[in-house]
């Protein structure tokens, strides 16, 4: 007689993750988790047993998308559980959708997987799937985000991530270095530091100091960018509030061993609405430093994100801050119209801007930046520069890849002819002979 033994097969867990790369760490940290129990990842809503939604609540329009995406996600599969920054307003959202399962706030690990066991009992076989060392991860294979805290000290009258995430919680130096030596030896080429403000690391611990591969780093800015500098691979600081100990990693940079690319959240220049805003930082040297630090590291890209039509800015305040974009020649810059954040101090500020002014100040502040980031390709153009691949284009035989300059997912790319032969996460040196407002076009030098 045969005996035929039914495996079952594992539970699937769909998962959906809005917001910044912050929330992408929490998910692909939750993913581990969940993998290294034993649980299958599901592609799609049908093929879940039950689907995870990690929610964005920094502004009123990512809530109403997290929202919809729960909606969704109850619509399609009926077993949903929410975890994330809107998670943080359980009221919120069981008043939009009681059907949700169970409802945790950002970065409760063990909170998510509490939830998930109550309502997809795990498989019990340890030896079912053996997860890598540097975790799973949903960006591609070459490149990494890496947290380095959680939350923020900062009281910013527009924000409200610290009654979301909490204050600074920074991670051990030891830990972190640890983390990025096992992403490298996984095969990542480019790590992309990430937290809500990069340059106050370690402060909430008093730059404590630990020991990573026999030498004492403390926990500060500084010696997280020489030991992340010792690995070898391009390392890109986002988030950066520029505190004048800022000026200390800029030799790295001309060192190479940092990538000479800062992502500096300036958010405006008018020293009005910055007080307003209640920014970090003094603003009264910022252009003097950055016209410094180009000089120490003539290659040197920074992005950074602003806010027009903040309640009180007036024409001169707006005009103040295109100064500031031509004069700093900020090379990839976001901008966005003052949205009224549900719980942000800044709602109650008087002279609130309509919003006609918003849209058109919002127009010119883009055409401003087009036109330095514009002069900026158009400087690159006969110049040979590194470009990391990141895939094959949507147009046949051209492939996408990224100079030091840009960031993945939000700067710009560079095309590539005769290039078909190179995979994702080489480093090759290109050369430029093309531009637009924002992209170049080049092929392998």
């Amino acid at each position: 007689m045969t005996v035929t033994t039914i495996t079952p097969s594992a539970p699937k867990v769909g998962i959906v993750s809005l917001g910044c790369p912050k929330a992408l760490v929490d998910s692909e940290r939750i993913i581990t988790r969940l993998r290294a129990e034993g649980y299958q990842i599901a592609p799609d809503y049908a093929g879940a047993d039950l689907v995870l939604v990690n929610t964005c609540g920094f502004l009123d329009s990512a809530r109403d998308e997290s929202l919809e995406a729960i909606g969704e996600a109850i619509e399609a599969n009926g077993k949903v559980i929410v975890t994330g920054c809107l998670g943080a307003e359980p009221d919120v959202i069981e008043r939009a959708h009681p059907k949700v399962l169970a409802i945790t706030g950002p970065h409760q690990y063990e909170d998510v997987m509490a939830a998930v066991h109550t309502h997809l009992t795990p498989p019990h076989n340890p030896h079912l799937d053996l997860v890598p060392e540097a975790g799973l991860r949903l960006t591609p294979r070459h490149y990494a985000y890496l947290k380095i805290s959680e939350g923020c000290n900062n009281r910013c009258s527009f924000c409200i991530i610290p009654k979301l995430r909490g204050d600074l919680a920074s991670r051990p130096i030891h830990h972190v270095l640890t983390e990025a030596e096992q992403l490298v030896r996984a095969g990542v080429k480019e790590l992309l530091v990430i937290s809500q403000d990069t340059s106050a690391y370690g402060l909430d611990v008093g730059y404590k100091p630990e020991t990573w591969r026999g030498t004492e780093y403390q926990t500060r800015f500084l010696d997280l960018a020489k030991g992340l500098g010792s690995l070898g691979v391009w390392t890109r600081m986002h988030y950066v509030y520029p505190y004048p100990h800022v000026d200390q990693v800029i030799p790295l940079m001309a060192e190479g061993l940092i990538t000479p690319y800062l992502d500096i959240p300036f958010q405006h220049a008018s020293a009005n609405v910055l007080k307003a805003m209640k920014r970090p930082a003094k603003q009264d040297r910022v252009l003097e430093r950055i016209q410094q630090w180009r000089r120490d590291v003539p290659e040197l890209a920074i992005r950074s994100t602003f806010i027009v039509g903040f309640p009180g800015e007036t024409e001169e305040d707006f005009e103040i801050l295109l100064d500031f974009v031509r004069e700093a020649k900020i090379d990839r810059a976001g901008c966005f119209k003052y949205e009224n954040v549900a719980h942000a101090d800044s709602r109650t500020l008087p002279g609130h801007v309509d919003e006609a002014v918003k849209e058109e100040r919002w127009h010119r502040f883009m055409q401003v930046q087009a036109e330095v980031s514009a002069a900026r390709a158009e400087a690159q153009i006969g110049s040979v520069q590194d470009v990391i691949i990141d895939g094959a284009g949507d147009e046949a035989g051209i492939m996408i890849g990224r100079t030091k300059a840009d960031a993945p997912e939000v700067d710009a790319v560079v095309y590539l002819e005769n290039a078909m032969h190179l995979k994702p996460g080489d480093i090759v040196p290109v050369e430029i002979d093309g531009a637009d407002d924002y992209d170049l076009y080049g092929r392998p030098a």
